[in-house]
């Protein structure tokens, strides 16, 4: 093959846990989980705004490590946008024409 090597497109998935979730996601999954497992014991209620309270922190971190396309999880798009709007985002070449008169003009 001419020396050269295919890679699988799935090599990170067996650093996984179930191929899917790293610990942190995990964590925040159970988290939610037990906070919601912690209201619906500690909360007695049985108006549909309570209730929507009660399910909201397994649904906030279920919709956070919910995998979507080009991307591990919703965390990570989340991560991603950050620091895209958060840092610098104007460029100063400084490649290797940056001496060149067409570098000049630009400056």
């Amino acid at each position: 093959m001419n020396n050269m090597y295919l890679i699988p497109a799935n090599t990170k998935s067996g650093k996984l846990i179930f191929n899917i979730f790293r610990p942190v996601d995990l964590m925040i999954a159970l988290t939610g989980l037990a906070l919601t497992l912690i209201m619906f014991f500690a909360i007695p209620s049985n108006e549909l705004g309570a209730t929507i309270i009660k399910i909201l922190p397994i649904g906030i971190g279920s919709l956070l490590v919910v995998p979507v396309p080009y991307y591990h999880n919703v965390l990570c798009f989340i991560k991603d946008v950050y620091a895209f709007f958060s840092n610098r985002r104007v460029y100063r070449w400084k490649g290797w024409c940056v001496r060149s008169e067409y570098g000049q003009e630009q400056q």
